[in-house]
């Protein structure tokens, strides 16, 4: 356990930032999810809509820091592609 006030400070920030970063992720992953489902159910318009929300959040973990902007581009390039390919 820390004993300076800066690890006590660092410890707070920690527990605040994880809890933050394990949000974000959890949401874009279920966004991420619908859409999968979507396509795998060969529904068009649900994927396009569920496409729609998702990007925006995939965006925002990466600006966030949550994941790399790279890994960012890539699912969305993925996803678009299999909602296109429907």
């Amino acid at each position: 356990m820390a004993n300076h006030k800066s690890a006590l400070k660092r410890n707070k920030q920690s527990v605040v930032r994880t809890a933050r970063n394990t949000h974000i992720r959890s949401t874009m992953r279920t966004y991420v999810k619908q859409v999968r489902e979507a396509i795998a159910a060969g529904d068009n318009d649900a994927a396009k809509v569920a496409l729609e929300r998702a990007v925006p959040y995939i965006d925002k973990a990466a600006t966030k820091g949550v994941i790399h902007k790279a890994t960012a581009s890539r699912k969305i390039s993925r996803l678009s592609k299999l909602v296109g390919s429907l």
